[in-house]
């Protein structure tokens, strides 16, 4: 396994992660840098990376781990999956490798690899979220695992469906899609409903066959994107009340990776589907018909649109480009409008599917 190395720096036993934050307008300060993961090629070994753009000076540092932990023998693992802030600390959901590693978020320094073995069991990690001072991870063995962000160790897993992917947080409720993937062609068709207060799940949401992204908005609304079979069930999105916990709309359309931002969803299109005219697409929150059939409106070509996250310090839309899926990945930075505002490459990095905000 990599990072044996096992270094447990003051930071980590900090309560700031459980900070509680005044009422208000949160102000969010301007982003100093980005934190980009590349999740590598599946079984391809110890390929996952962890870049860093500097935005003062241009610079992009393709192996930022590896430049800030040179005394740590192995890289970050085999695919990475996910990557969340939460307080100070960089929390790396490593899927085949069956970690999460954390790092101190201001300098990438290792903190701590906390393993997702169930004796010698995989749980195969997929995706996290944060809320109430605690991070949760999805795993491909059914359950949702609570981080401490004090010990950091797992101290709860619990059940949801089958083969749990993306997660959202809507007031005190943690929503997470069950693709049931693993069993083709009898896909799981339902969002798990975790009460953040107690940490139990309760009912779950009938949404549509195979459901994986998910996104919330600040109204108390989710939006799950459903696959479908690829065939004969075609893929839709799918419009959830948080405090019902019912469907309000649906819509067909292939969608991969979703984000909400300002009253818009901001889609790239499904590479398993054909004959979708436009990559990246503005679609309305309230019947999902298309604000902007092409988002990019400079003309800029990105060859296979993979990840896709929203700086809402200043509405600056990052999209990834997986190109062909064996080359080094880039990151292309657009303004709200469409127009890119400037790349940069993440080599050695393969894969990149996500973007993080330095502050």
């Amino acid at each position: 396994m990599p990072l044996t190395v096992a270094i447990l720096i003051l930071n980590a036993c900090k309560k700031d992660d459980a900070t509680v934050v005044p009422p208000g307008p949160v102000q969010i300060s301007p982003a100093v840098g980005e934190y980009v993961l590349s999740e590598g090629t599946f079984g391809g070994g110890n390929n996952t990376r962890l870049s860093y753009h500097t935005n003062s000076t241009g610079v992009t540092v393709g192996d930022f781990f590896l430049q800030q932990n040179p005394t740590i023998t192995g890289g970050l693992g085999d695919t990475g999956n996910d990557m969340i802030i939460y307080g100070s600390k960089l929390y790396i959901v490593i899927n085949n490798s069956n970690v999460v590693t954390v790092l101190n978020a201001n300098n990438a320094t290792f903190l701590k690899n906390i393993s997702f073995l169930n004796g010698a069991v995989p749980k195969f990690p997929r995706y996290a979220a944060a809320a109430k001072g605690k991070v949760y991870v999805s795993n491909s063995d059914g359950t949702v695992s609570m981080i401490d962000t004090s010990s950091l160790s797992i101290t709860a897993n619990i059940p949801v469906g089958s083969n749990p992917e993306q997660l959202a947080v809507s007031g005190d409720k943690l929503f997470v899609t069950n693709s049931g993937g693993f069993n083709f062609p009898n896909y799981d068709s339902t969002v798990s409903v975790i009460n953040l207060l107690t940490n139990t799940a309760g009912a779950r949401i009938r949404v549509g066959l195979n459901p994986r992204r998910i996104a919330a908005d600040n109204a108390g609304n989710l939006y799950v994107v459903a696959s479908g079979n690829y065939s004969s069930v075609p893929a839709k999105i799918v419009k959830i009340s948080a405090a019902s916990e019912s469907v309000l709309f649906s819509a067909d359309t292939a969608v991969n990776t979703i984000a909400w931002h300002n009253n818009k969803l901001y889609v790239t299109n499904d590479f398993a589907y054909t004959g979708l005219s436009s990559k990246v697409r503005v679609l309305s929150p309230a019947d999902f018909h298309n604000l902007s059939g092409s988002f990019i409106t400079d003309g800029t070509v990105i060859q296979t649109p993979y990840g896709l996250d929203v700086n809402e310090e200043n509405n600056d839309i990052y999209i990834t480009d997986a190109r062909d899926y064996t080359s080094s990945g880039m990151v292309f930075c657009f303004d709200q409008t469409g127009k890119k505002k400037f790349s940069f490459s993440v080599n050695p990095g393969v894969n990149p599917n996500k973007v993080l905000f330095k502050r």
